[in-house]
């Protein structure tokens, strides 16, 4: 069994969801040397979140901060936590619906995603800095 792990720190995005696939895999090359196994992925944030979805069409991404923003609004009365401002808490609520975590088969020495998949980093924050995340491949 083979272990790789590493971690990086993504440049700051704007708010909304990015495609982060590419930096993934050109981060950990060793990916190649893994013909049956896993790449988990995990961020060191609690208001951000990374899942797998559509990765051709960009309106899938526009259409998912939209309806996110919708779904958990800013500005709630409820909301307790506003110290960075009024995308806090609905920050931390986002990123714990999407989680913090994804895992990928490897296949190959290759990532084994469907025709339309693709990682993306979930940026929920509108003045984020950079975001770490740590890549363990494992398999044999």
């Amino acid at each position: 069994m083979k272990f790789y792990q590493k971690e990086i720190r993504l440049n700051a995005r704007n708010r909304g969801f990015h495609l982060i696939t590419h930096e993934v895999m050109d981060a950990l090359p060793q990916l190649k040397d893994i013909d049956t196994g896993f790449l988990h992925v995990f961020i060191k944030h609690t208001s951000a979140g990374l899942t797998i979805n559509e990765n051709a069409d960009t309106t899938v991404r526009v259409d998912f901060e939209s309806h996110f923003n919708v779904m958990v609004p800013e500005g709630a009365s409820y909301y307790k936590l506003t110290y960075e401002g009024p995308d806090d808490m609905p920050a931390h609520i986002k990123a714990s619906l999407l989680g913090s975590s994804v895992q990928l088969p490897i296949t190959g020495g290759r990532l084994n995603l469907g025709t339309w998949q693709g990682i993306y980093l979930c940026e929920h924050r509108d003045y984020a800095s950079g975001r770490n995340l740590v890549l363990t491949a494992f398999g044999m």
